[in-house]
């Protein structure tokens, strides 16, 4: 019953990311693309939890850790170019 769950999840994941991709390419302006591309950062954490669920170890759970912390720095890296026009000051 749990493979059905984790596949309907790793399809749902999916889809998303390639709505998110959508977004990306035919976003109205930067902030929106910036948006999509730190939602499918989210999605493909949630990628790798499942399939460490589904493999039953935990070196996905770390990597997605590691995962999600460059995903957070480079976020707010590009939020910060928005606003100031440098990152490094």
């Amino acid at each position: 019953m749990i493979g059905y769950a984790l596949m309907f999840a790793f399809a749902c994941f999916g889809v998303a990311l390639l709505l998110n991709l959508w977004r990306i390419a035919a976003g109205p302006g930067v902030a929106d693309r910036v948006l999509a591309l730190d939602t499918m950062v989210i999605n493909a954490i949630a990628l790798l939890i499942l399939y460490g669920i589904l493999e039953g170890t935990s070196v996905y759970f770390e990597a997605s850790m590691l995962f999600a912390m460059t995903g957070f720095v480079s976020t707010v890296a590009y939020a910060r170019f928005m606003l100031r026009g440098d990152i490094i000051e």
